[in-house]
């Protein structure tokens, strides 16, 4: 707290700047308004609405009842990276030795984290696709790096354009991050764009990461993962784990798969700093990605119904949305309000409480959009549609 002067407490003056310089997270800042009232359809944090299946919770139970309550492995349960190499070379068509190029992480957050601190040294620059993920640019600041927006569009389904990337490389560039399917847009990359943008890694000599959280949740075809891609793997460093497709985001168990200097790298970071992953979710997350395929298989299917309707609902509103081809979210555009999507967020929070993230939450280039996650219950994404549809119409009417 500054006092009467303006001038810094005795306790900022130990802030480090580039700290002190991080915003607050936008969605976070909105739903401190949510938190203060009643009756809301919160369409807003991006969490599953399933539970745990049960077989993945009995995993953690028996864990616990049986005693398993000591450190594992720095690099995590060998059982458990053994299960997930196996799980991405039958998935993704990449081969990784379980035994050095695998780490159990408390969530993919601490991969990333782990990740830029061991690839950046101050002043490198990261290229990433915007409207993104909020942790993405702090992530980067936050390890001395400088993030480097690039903005994709509307038009093109928010696919980021390879030649948008290439004209973003300088000689500071040291990584380019994608995440696709993308949160908050639901975009997938079309194959022959990551197929030009893993030429463009290789031209330049960069890095690449790879967020891949939402990767089960792909609604039109196979997921394609750069880290396949020929002459990517010794240079891609791929990001995962089990919060969306399994609804585990309460277990915070992530992994990060890289070549095996890479992982000896973040796991000499990993270990001084976290130690392990704790080992009643590493239990689940064996059960989840030995045995989960079937239940992950009817949430993605019980996603990709309310998908259909919730888009169309929200078009026949008067917002116009595309349909999202990953993920659970939809990006709908506000320009039909005549308000900025902050500004609409707000006030139909107020006026039809439905909570809707802000677009700019996402960065600048989700200015005009908000952010609606559809991984919520089918009665109540009827009634926010109801809600919207009838603040839409009194917007018309004014």
């Amino acid at each position: 707290m500054k006092n009467m002067s303006g001038s810094k407490s005795v306790s900022e003056k130990f802030i480090a700047p580039h700290i002190a310089s991080l915003p607050a997270s936008g969605i976070r800042k909105f739903f401190d308004l949510v938190n203060a009232m009643d009756d809301v359809i919160s369409l807003g944090v991006g969490e599953p609405d399933f539970v745990t299946p049960w077989t993945i919770r009995e995993s953690g139970i028996y864990s616990l009842e049986h005693g398993h309550t000591g450190y594992t492995s720095n690099l995590g349960m060998p059982r458990l990276r053994r299960a997930i190499c196996d799980y991405v070379e039958k998935n993704y068509s990449v081969s990784y030795d379980y035994r050095n190029e695998c780490l159990v992480t408390i969530g993919v957050s601490e991969a990333l984290d782990l990740a830029f601190r061991m690839l950046l040294s101050p002043g490198d620059e990261v290229i990433y696709t915007e409207p993104c993920y909020v942790s993405y640019p702090a992530e980067i600041a936050m390890a001395h790096g400088v993030p480097v927006p690039v903005t994709t569009r509307y038009e093109n389904e928010f696919a980021v354009e390879p030649e948008d990337i290439e004209r973003a490389v300088t000689p500071r560039t040291k990584a380019i991050l994608l995440n696709f399917p993308c949160n908050p847009t639901g975009a997938v990359m079309p194959p022959e764009k990551l197929r030009a943008v893993a030429e463009i890694a290789k031209k330049y000599d960069l890095a690449v990461l790879t967020d891949e959280i939402y990767s089960e949740l792909n609604y039109d075809g196979n997921h394609l993962s750069i880290a396949s891609l020929p002459g990517m793997k010794e240079r891609t460093i791929f990001l995962h784990g089990f919060s969306k497709a399994f609804a585990m985001t309460g277990w915070r168990v992530g992994y990060v798969c890289a070549p095996a200097a890479m992982i000896s790298a973040m796991m000499r970071i990993h270990q001084y700093a976290i130690m392990c992953a704790p080992t009643v979710a590493q239990e689940a997350a064996l059960e989840a990605v030995q045995n989960g395929g079937n239940a992950m298989v009817e949430m993605r299917e019980s996603y990709r119904s309310r998908r259909d309707f919730f888009v169309k609902g929200l078009n026949d509103a008067g917002l116009e949305c595309l349909m999202p081809h990953g993920a659970f979210y939809a990006f709908a555009s506000v320009k039909n309000s005549g308000m900025d999507s902050a500004e609409f967020a707000e006030k139909l929070l107020c006026a039809e409480h439905v909570a809707v993230v802000p677009g700019e939450a996402f960065g600048p280039g989700g200015k005009g959009f908000v952010r609606c996650c559809y991984a919520t219950s089918a009665d109540e994404l009827r009634e926010a549609l109801k809600r919207i549809k009838r603040f839409m119409d009194k917007q018309g009417s004014l």
